[in-house]
């Protein structure tokens, strides 16, 4: 499936992709730099009732954001100083991705050894200045 959106959609493309999701624990988004992967993610967090402020774990390697309301918790993950597998459990990605929480991952492709099974991948290109595709590959 593809949808390409401008920035002022991306709430849009966020629900499509949740939509997609259904079944899935794990969302691995890969894309260039800028491409507007942790927007996303903001976007996904907000439909699904976050109300903490979202930030790229470009440092932390993971954020963990929740909503008491329905007890839903969402790791949202970034892989992209990551060298190694080891570094990745090392740094608690497994323990994550496993734990049957949603998880999204911002630079899956830096770690592809780790991911379970029921993860859906998709893809976020930039295609104009303000323009991006998402590619959700079932």
């Amino acid at each position: 499936m593809v949808v390409d959106f401008s920035v002022s959609e991306v709430e849009q493309a966020a629900k499509t992709l949740l939509k997609q999701a259904k079944g899935f624990s794990v969302v691995a988004l890969q894309g260039p730099m800028g491409a507007g992967k942790t927007t996303l993610v903001k976007a996904i967090c907000k439909l699904l009732g976050i109300t903490d402020a979202i930030s790229s774990p470009t440092f932390s390697i993971i954020n963990e954001y929740r909503n008491e309301e329905n007890d839903l918790t969402v790791y949202h993950m970034d892989l992209y100083r990551l060298q190694s597998l080891e570094e990745a459990v090392n740094a608690g990605v497994e323990d994550c991705l496993y734990s049957g929480n949603f998880c999204v991952v911002e630079w899956p492709e830096r770690v592809p050894g780790i991911f379970p099974p029921d993860t859906l991948y998709c893809r976020l290109l930039i295609i104009a200045d303000s323009v991006r595709r998402l590619e959700i590959i079932l």
